[in-house]
């Protein structure tokens, strides 16, 4: 059974973000506009998109 991903990518500048988000959106690897990292789909990975969802993209991988 193949492991599902999610391919995440940040659209919006984290520079005005509360600090936390700002953490939360490096800890991710997400550190210049654009960039898009792949991550497993799972309740941590889900739990950070909830929290920063609203400068992502996400899209399954």
């Amino acid at each position: 059974m193949a492991e599902k991903n999610l391919k995440i990518t940040l659209v919006k500048s984290p520079i005005g973000a509360v600090p936390k988000h700002r953490a939360t959106v490096e800890a991710m690897g997400l550190t210049k506009m654009h960039k898009t990292v792949i991550m497993p789909d799972n309740a941590s990975t889900r739990g950070m998109i909830q929290k920063v969802g609203y400068m992502l993209k996400v899209e399954e991988a």
